[in-house]
């Protein structure tokens, strides 16, 4: 007899536990070395735990949503054919444990039903699967589909052949909860047309566009997306990712005494720089140059000037750190609909621009394909989040514990600005950004706070336009 000890396996430098979300595996089931066999959550990303060896599953320790510290034992593999199959024989058929898995999955996360646009209710059509197959485990192409996935498509009428042509947002191509509500939604959708059309014919009282949705039919926020709802309440269950954005915003504002300073910065020559190599830049590299590897190498260059700003604190002392590991904020999704992620570059302050434009270019497609380790999102000292993107001048970021300081930009937008020149005040059309930084009042006083901003503005504004990159 040869077995082998699955334990929680590390998921970073400051991560001492994680949570099983689901088991690709049951008891008795054969698996191959380095084949997923169970997915993990932790506070700061999603995982699959390959297995260690070849063998056959003959004892899982861990419920899906138990917590379990690194380290901890949660299955055992049997790596020897016969004593696995003598295994298999005392253990109770596998047939019976798969309805408990589904109702497992059901009590534990009930969200589908709240969240799952378009209802029957809504529509008087019953729903008719396009094909005979009830959804299975496992798919003809060997894709899995989790018990939770299998719980909406049954509830929703989805038939395996319909879920097979669904294409996957997940690891390796794998269907999540929130792709199979987007079929639930188009397929609504396109049922209703015709009825939506013919019912137009009759004069209705439209509302007034003030009244309206701005985008006319759902609303995001986060990872919650709903329909605008019929009734006065409808109450909505967060999912995982969202409760734990809410704990790490809250824990934030309890830890730290939050200061947030405001200043404006002339970018007109940062701009013109960017439009005359942008092209070039991206035949070379394969890749756009955006602006923010250029906001990034003026805010290193201030935290060398003032090392505070890149520490913690721990009780009564405050840590500084050598090494700039500096966290991006990337929203997840179309307009931030898949949540809040914040991956760092390591050693940052070791990278000339086209270093910083090629590692942000590089995190920020591993976090929209979900390939984002744990290693990528530890270890941060300074962060930078970028409001500007979605069209915003200002905003008040909250900390990313256990920085002291993360700063914020806002949109570019050109503006007419009075000008100090040889002959008098002009006024001129120029490209102007609003920063923002928020810091930790405990240990960072308002003085320094706005004159670690205003060294940023110099530097922004001092940005040489004939620079090689």
């Amino acid at each position: 007899m040869a077995r082998v000890e699955v334990v929680m396996p590390k998921m970073g430098e400051s991560i001492m536990e994680g949570t099983v979300i689901e088991w690709t595996k049951s008891v008795g089931d054969t698996i191959e070395q380095d084949e997923t066999l169970l997915e993990i959550a932790t506070d700061k990303v999603d995982s699959e735990v390959p297995s260690p060896a070849s063998g056959t599953i003959v004892e899982i320790l861990a419920e899906v949503n138990d917590t379990i510290e690194v380290g901890n034992v949660i299955a055992i593999i049997e790596t020897d054919a016969d004593t696995a199959a003598s295994a298999s024989k005392d253990a109770p058929a596998k047939e019976e444990e798969a309805p408990a898995e589904e109702d497992s999955a059901e009590a534990s996360e009930p969200e589908p039903a709240a969240e799952a646009p378009a209802k029957a209710a809504d529509s008087e059509e019953p729903k008719a699967p396009k094909g005979d197959t009830p959804p299975q485990r496992e798919g003809s192409d060997g894709r899995f589909y989790s018990p939770l996935v299998r719980s909406i498509a049954k509830e929703e009428g989805i038939s395996m052949e319909e879920l097979e042509s669904i294409d996957g947002s997940g690891a390796q191509g794998r269907v999540s909860k929130q792709d199979v509500l987007d079929f639930v939604k188009n397929r609504s959708t396109s049922k209703s047309a015709p009825a939506s059309s013919a019912k137009l014919s009759k004069p209705v009282d439209k509302p007034a566009a003030s009244e309206q949705p701005a985008d006319k039919s759902k609303i995001s926020a986060g990872e919650i997306k709903v329909n605008w709802p019929s009734t006065n309440v409808e109450v909505i269950k967060m999912d995982r990712m969202r409760k734990l954005i809410a704990e790490h915003m809250v824990r934030s504002k309890q830890t730290s005494a939050h200061v947030t300073t405001f200043a404006e910065a002339d970018v007109t020559n940062m701009v013109a720089y960017r439009e005359k190599n942008k092209g070039r830049f991206q035949q070379e590299n394969g890749f756009k140059l955006t602006f923010t590897p250029f906001i990034i190498e003026a805010t290193i260059q201030a935290l060398r000037e003032y090392p505070l700003m890149n520490s913690s604190v721990d009780g009564e002392n405050i840590i500084l750190k050598r090494d700039i590991n500096y966290g991006i904020a990337v929203a997840l999704g179309e307009s931030g609909s898949g949540g809040l992620i914040v991956p760092v570059l390591k050693n940052a302050g070791e990278m000339n621009l086209h270093g910083l434009a090629r590692a942000t270019n590089d995190l920020a497609k591993k976090a929209r394909n979900k390939q984002l380790t744990p290693d990528d999102l530890t270890g941060g000292t300074f962060t930078l989040t970028n409001y500007g993107s979605v069209g915003n001048l200002m905003g008040t970021p909250i900390i990313n514990q256990p920085q002291v300081a993360i700063f914020g930009t806002g949109a570019i937008k050109k503006r007419p600005v009075v000008m100090e020149t040889e002959v008098g005040d002009v006024i001129a059309i120029r490209h102007m950004l609003y920063l923002s930084m928020s810091y930790d009042h405990r240990i960072i006083d308002g003085a320094l706070g706005g004159a670690f901003v205003q060294r940023v503005v110099q530097l922004l504004e001092s940005f040489d336009p004939n620079r090689s990159i």
